[in-house]
């Protein structure tokens, strides 16, 4: 898909904000619109499909975190968080909702834009996660295949967020080796990790029941304290 064909929905009920923001990303190639009503907000979401919707968690109608978790399951598209509170607590809860990333206001457009960017990115997979060559990997009953962005647990289908799959193909893709936060945050948001954002914490916490861990003490997807995180591959085999 070619950048001026993307199409962007901004939620978000500051108006001069949400022009001026609108007004930046669309010199930049891409098609915006906007909706200020949070109550109007996941129809739309679901009825137009934008490749990517710009949400904000605070909002008349029907809040930011509700809007997330109501259109998840029949959106696919990254969902960007904004938040004008820096509590990790308002992070953590947009994660779980489903959002794929979050930024807090005030907000410079050019890290917004890189933000989107990357997001975009990620979901026409050009980022394979050091796999390029390789668009399906099996380890016992757990497949996950890159081109359909799909993953299974033996004949059940894996419910993951757009930003979940993509975690867990780059752990998977280099299964044996202990991935840093650092290169993580890297790898999945093009940005330096800052040494506080929780996302990643969040996501393995949530990956690994859906793939068959035990949150309690994990097998599969381990955390190597003060190293990182590694996907030990004879763990999922096992399962078998």
């Amino acid at each position: 898909m070619q950048q001026d064909s993307w199409h962007i929905l901004i939620v978000e009920d500051d108006q001069r904000l949400a022009e001026l923001t609108r007004d930046y990303l669309q010199s930049n190639g891409l098609a915006v619109s906007i909706e200020a009503d949070g109550a109007q907000a996941a129809a739309r979401i679901l009825k137009e499909q934008p490749d990517l919707v710009i949400l904000d968690l605070m909002l008349p109608g029907e809040d930011g975190l509700s809007i997330c978790r109501k259109v998840r399951s029949g959106y696919e598209g990254p969902i960007l968080m904004l938040t004008a509170r820096t509590d990790d607590m308002d992070q953590v809860l947009g994660l779980e909702m489903g959002a794929d990333d979050y930024v807090c206001k005030p907000v410079r457009p050019r890290v917004l834009l890189a933000r989107i960017r990357a997001l975009l990115r990620r979901r026409e997979g050009s980022e394979a996660g050091g796999a390029e060559d390789r668009r399906r990997l099996e380890f016992g009953p757990l497949v996950i295949d890159s081109a359909m962005r799909e993953a299974w647990l033996g004949e059940q289908s894996i419910e993951l967020t757009s930003a979940e799959f993509d975690l867990l193909w780059l752990l998977t893709a280099n299964a044996g080796r202990i991935l840093s936060r650092e290169e993580i945050f890297t790898a999945l948001r093009g940005i330096e990790y800052d040494g506080q954002d929780r996302s990643i914490d969040v996501r393995i916490s949530r990956i690994r029941p859906k793939i068959g861990d035990d949150p309690m003490h994990p097998r599969m997807i381990k955390t190597v304290r003060s190293k990182g995180y590694l996907f030990v591959a004879e763990a999922a085999e096992a399962l078998l």
